[in-house]
């Protein structure tokens, strides 16, 4: 397991998590600063490690998740990061820090999805364009597309100002003049208020897309959302976008797409399982992520 010591403001170091972990006889490996977290981790897999874990933030997480994914081994995610958004969905207690180690020796495993961009792999999801002065317009007052809006606020990680952007939706429509783009590793639930932010199922087999237009000259902005195995997004220029929580650069044209089942990830026996939204749900019922959410005029 891999602990990053400032992640959430010290959080495994406030919960004696290396201490409890070799306990348990987990290797715990607490990262210096300037080390190759990729390269550690996909040499500690290719060594034979039996699992991989990470303690700290969702980008961390992402990357020994990778390489567990490519080496065919368990990942355990241990929520000592600040918003443990990834946590919250796969179903780990993120206030039970040492208690997410019993993944390690008796855990309760399935295997879900991840996503790529570029050949890059991510958890949760990738956000492009701008949350901020644009957005706040007067023109975002249809119910609908605030809906949208508020759940990309949710789980946006740093983003800026980003070039023209061009995708066409699943009606084949083309956006030009986006505001947000978010793919996330499976959508987000958007008919539950309580729940909002947090995915009904990561092994669903399809991306979430989010796209909010710019208002421009238009009196309403649009915004519509839709599940899909692929996406491009094509723009003149690099890209800037938060993947996991990580400000990155991006080169054009941008390629996602589902990795199905690509991960094996062990949860604690005593930790939830399952999202907010997928708790929500009745007892046999299917959680429904609509397919698409469409902006309508305000009266």
């Amino acid at each position: 397991m891999f602990i990053n010591p400032r992640s959430g403001g010290g959080k495994a170091a406030r919960a004696g998590l290396a201490e409890r972990a070799r306990e348990l006889g987990i290797e715990a490996v607490i990262l210096a600063p300037g080390q190759n977290l990729a390269a550690l981790a996909a040499d500690t897999a290719a060594g034979g490690a039996d699992a991989l874990g990470m303690a700290g933030g969702d980008g961390s997480l992402a990357v020994v998740a990778t390489a567990a994914a490519e080496h065919g081994i368990p990942f355990v995610c241990v929520p000592a990061g600040t918003r443990n958004h990834f946590a919250l969905d796969v179903g780990v207690d993120r206030h039970d820090v040492t208690g997410a180690l019993d993944a390690f020796t008796s855990g309760v495993e399935r295997r879900i999805d991840m996503a790529e961009v570029n050949g890059r792999l991510f958890l949760n999801n990738v956000s492009l364009g701008i949350y901020g002065d644009a957005v706040r317009s007067p023109a975002y007052r249809d119910a609908k597309v605030r809906t949208l809006l508020e759940t990309a606020a949710e789980v946006m990680g740093p983003v800026a100002k980003a070039p023209a952007l061009l995708l066409a939706d699943d009606l084949g429509r083309e956006h030009r003049h986006v505001a947000i783009v978010l793919v996330s590793n499976n959508p987000y639930a958007l008919d539950y208020p309580l729940a909002r932010g947090t995915r009904p199922a990561i092994d669903g087999g399809q991306l979430g897309i989010i796209v909010l237009d710019a208002p421009g000259d238009n009196p309403l902005a649009s915004g519509r959302a839709w599940g899909a195995p692929d996406l491009e997004v094509s723009a003149p220029g690099p890209v800037h976008a938060g993947v996991d929580g990580e400000a990155v650069d991006l080169d054009p044209p941008l390629r996602f797409a589902i990795r199905s089942a690509a991960l094996r990830v062990r949860i604690s026996p005593r930790h939830p399982g399952a999202s907010p939204s997928a708790r929500l749900q009745l007892p046999g019922h299917t959680p429904r992520v609509p397919k698409s959410h469409e902006g309508e005029q305000a009266q």
